[in-house]
């Protein structure tokens, strides 16, 4: 199932890499969640008033990660997100952290929908909606 990606891009910083000057590869999961974030957002969902004000969350449940070629400090690099799956209680993303053209880290992660007891919740339609849209699936 392919979808359209949401672009964010996101500058290396010092703080960002090792004594190496590459980024950390922890690192890249922190990005990966900025960008899942930011798509969210861009689709009208405030992750932080949505466990507030509708008792909805998303942890993740699942994560696979390949590690291509390294990012180095001050590199400009672009985090891809694409909507793979949408279920009733689970999402599914891949995204990609590109360098310019060159893929460096590829992501396959999935995300469970949580309620405020962190148990399993259906996926609200109004949510649903606004990623279908944002990601036209």
């Amino acid at each position: 199932m392919t979808s359209h990606a949401h672009t964010f891009p996101i500058r290396v910083y010092y703080e960002d890499t090792d004594l190496a000057g590459i980024v950390y590869y922890a690192n890249y999961l922190k990005f990966a969640e900025r960008a899942r974030t930011e798509a969210l957002r861009v689709a009208g969902i405030e992750q932080s008033d949505l466990m507030r004000e509708e008792g909805v969350g998303f942890v993740v449940r699942r994560c696979n990660v390949d590690f291509l070629k390294p990012a180095r400090m001050d590199d400009l690099l672009t985090i891809e997100t694409r909507l793979e799956d949408i279920g009733k209680v689970s999402i599914r993303m891949q995204q990609t952290i590109k360098n310019g053209d060159e893929t460096l880290v590829e992501i396959d992660v999935k995300l469970a929908v949580v309620g405020r007891d962190m148990g399993l919740i259906p996926l609200p339609p109004r949510i649903r909606n606004a990623m279908k849209k944002l990601f036209k699936h």
